[in-house]
């Protein structure tokens, strides 16, 4: 923490002077009202909080930084330029564009305490400077990093947070007398984060729409329940206003562009699980656009010129390149109690022909049972049974193992299955080494990626096309042609290869997202998290800061 009293020098005493500080005629001004509340030094005792006005200061260390370095002149409370204060109450009350509560900046505080106006005396005028501050830097840091930290609620969740310096930003937003501008700047700098403020803006002037009937039967066109089918459509634009209604071929491309916007198969059937998407409540979806946002904000401002993403509710994978899709693929993700994590890293190799080494979880849980049912278990899937690690590593006979006698607790042995048509793994396996252990994959199993819902895995990812994923990310490369990869892949030996520049990697987890089509999406929520999430926002903000915040 700096220090807060600036050094007694008659060149800062006159500075006191000249911005406010000290009133000539014995009056507190409101540099000196603002300088002893901060003396006080209650903001220093994290244990008590700090209320101005009745309101929660948050900014609990960038606010006092603030004001010292500039010898406590307020910095919104001048007659001469009331237009920086109110910049800054429109730019609190517009925070609901980016699905944030404007009453988490004391905007009905600061409106009464600008109210009063010559009313006031030099403690509502302190109050109102210091509320004004601290709205900013709060809403910045909102803006910069999230109003929350995922980590705080969601353990599967790594967040790479941005950071600003909110104190210099703040100074710039004073200067320029633009603090609306300055603050929008903090938000994500992409034009995803961009289209879904879009959407959020027009999903908010939808008028709710009406229920469609669910009986558990598929709607035809001659069902009484059809003309709502019609009306949801026309609701959310999947269809246009003035189709007729006996235009059965417009009206199947709706409902298609309605099962694709929400991950369904599109065959044009009025199922059950599109009555269920279309009767989500309007109130539902835009709370999902607002979810979103924030995720975006806990993303770094710049995901890198070309990156992989993969979008866990979508069940997708993408690779982008300046901006554009240049691969993609369908993935499996994790079974709900298996969740696949939320993170960034990037791919630094690939191994060919991949041993799997078994995690700890998954052998006492699921090969330990087999093991037990059926003694051929291992022999018959290429998995061998060993004890330690590294030069003290040795392979034990599995016949010569009491299978029975062994449980969770005690389970002193590694399962590892050699490559081959058996391997879980596949032909390759993409690393990013993380504290999940998590990573993408090919697999022998490739039923599931012809079901549109598509969690199944224990919280890896498979890739459907990884041999063409593998060629896209090591372009360039002498194993980089889809020949010679093959050539290595058919040797069947174990092989790593490195990824020169690595590559960055992004596992998101996104109800509401745009497609490359410029197209709004939902998406199941298949881990619960957006109810996670919710219910952390409800709460009222943290007062120390999150990263990237004051």
């Amino acid at each position: 923490m700096k220090r807060l009293h600036p050094p007694a020098k008659p060149l800062v005493f006159l500075l006191c002077l000249l911005l406010g500080g000290v009133d000539t005629a014995g009056a507190t001004s409101v540099a000196d009202e603002l300088r002893g509340r901060l003396e006080t030094s209650l903001y220093r005792d994290s244990t008590v909080t700090w209320v101005v006005a009745g309101e929660p200061i948050r900014a609990r260390e960038a606010l006092p930084t603030f004001y010292e370095d500039r010898y406590f002149e307020p910095a919104w409370v001048d007659p001469a330029a009331p237009e920086v204060m109110e910049d800054l109450l429109l730019a609190i009350q517009q925070s609901t564009r980016h699905g944030l509560n404007p009453g988490d900046y004391h905007l009905q505080a600061i409106s009464e305490l600008q109210a009063k106006g010559s009313k006031g005396d030099v403690r509502d005028l302190a109050d109102l400077d210091f509320l004004l501050t601290d709205a900013f830097l709060v809403l910045g840091a909102h803006l910069v990093a999230g109003r929350i930290d995922p980590e705080s609620f969601d353990p599967e969740w790594l967040a790479v947070r941005r950071e600003v310096d909110l104190v210099q930003t703040l100074n710039v937003a004073i200067r320029s007398a633009k603090p609306l501008q300055v603050l929008d700047s903090l938000a994500p700098n992409h034009p995803h984060y961009d289209l879904l403020l879009t959407a959020l803006e027009t999903y908010r002037g939808f008028e709710p729409w009406s229920t469609v009937p669910e009986d558990g039967k598929k709607i035809e066109p001659d069902d009484v329940r059809w003309s709502a089918v019609l009306a949801r459509l026309k609701a959310t634009g999947d269809l246009p206003q003035q189709v007729d209604p006996a235009d059965l071929d417009g009206a199947l491309e709706g409902v298609k562009r309605f099962q694709r916007r929400h991950g369904l198969g599109d065959d044009g059937v009025v199922g059950p699980k599109t009555q269920q998407a279309m009767n989500v409540p309007l109130a539902e979806r835009i709370r999902a656009l607002e979810l979103n946002l924030e995720r975006w904000r806990w993303l770094p401002r710049d995901l890198g010129d070309r990156y992989v993403l993969v979008d866990i509710p979508a069940f997708s994978l993408r690779v982008v390149e300046r901006g554009v899709t240049i691969f993609e693929s369908r993935v499996v993700v994790g079974r709900s109690y298996r969740r696949t994590p939320v993170m960034s890293d990037t791919i630094r190799y690939l191994v060919l022909n991949p041993y799997w080494e078994v995690p700890y979880k998954l052998a006492v849980e699921d090969k330990l049972p087999e093991i037990r049912k059926d003694l051929t278990y291992l022999a018959r899937n290429g998995f061998q049974v060993f004890q330690g690690w590294g030069s003290e590593q040795r392979e034990i006979d599995p016949s010569t193992i009491d299978w029975q006698s062994l449980s969770r607790k005690h389970f002193p042995y590694r399962l590892r299955q050699a490559p081959g048509p058996l391997n879980a793994l596949g032909r390759i396996k993409f690393m990013f080494p993380n504290k999940f252990s998590v990573y993408l994959h090919d697999t022998p199993t490739r039923e599931h990626f012809r079901l549109p819902e598509r969690a199944a895995s224990s919280g890896c990812i498979r890739v459907e096309k990884p041999v063409e994923l593998a060629t896209v990310l090591l372009a360039g490369s002498p194993e980089g042609s889809l020949e010679a990869l093959e050539h290595l892949l058919a040797r069947e030996r174990n092989r790593t290869v490195p990824i020169r520049e690595g590559w960055p990697v992004h596992l998101q987890y996104w109800t509401a997202a745009i497609d490359e089509s410029g197209s709004l999406g939902f998406r199941n929520d298949i881990y619960g998290r957006d109810k996670l999430l919710a219910e952390a926002l409800a709460q009222a903000p943290s007062p120390s800061s999150p990263a990237g915040a004051p």
